[in-house]
C-alpha cells in the first residue's frame, strides 16, 4: 500500500512497519495492547534508574496491609 510518500510493510500479522519512497523504515504500528506492555517497561525500566525508588519499589511489593479492590471499591462506594 502506498500514500504520501509512504509505503506500509507488513513485517508480521500484528506488527507493520511504515517506511519512506526510499524503502527506509520510518514508523512502527503496534497493536495497542503491545504498546501499553512496552510502555510499562519503558516506566518500570525509568523508576528502577534511581536508587530509591528501587528501594521504594521493593518495600511496597513486600508490604502485605495495603486493602483489597474490593475493600477499596467498598470504601469508596463505587
Amino acid at each position: 500500500m502506498f500514500w504520501g510518500g509512504y509505503t506500509e510493510i507488513v513485517a508480521s500479522p500484528e506488527i507493520q512497519i511504515v517506511s519512506n519512497q526510499d524503502g527506509e523504515p520510518t514508523a512502527v504500528i503496534v497493536p495497542i495492547e503491545l504498546w501499553r506492555e512496552i510502555e510499562s517497561e519503558r516506566e518500570t525500566a525509568y523508576l528502577l534508574k534511581s536508587e530509591a525508588m528501587k528501594r521504594r519499589l521493593r518495600e511496597a511489593k513486600q508490604r502485605q496491609d495495603g486493602l483489597s479492590i474490593e475493600a477499596v471499591v467498598e470504601k469508596l462506594g463505587i
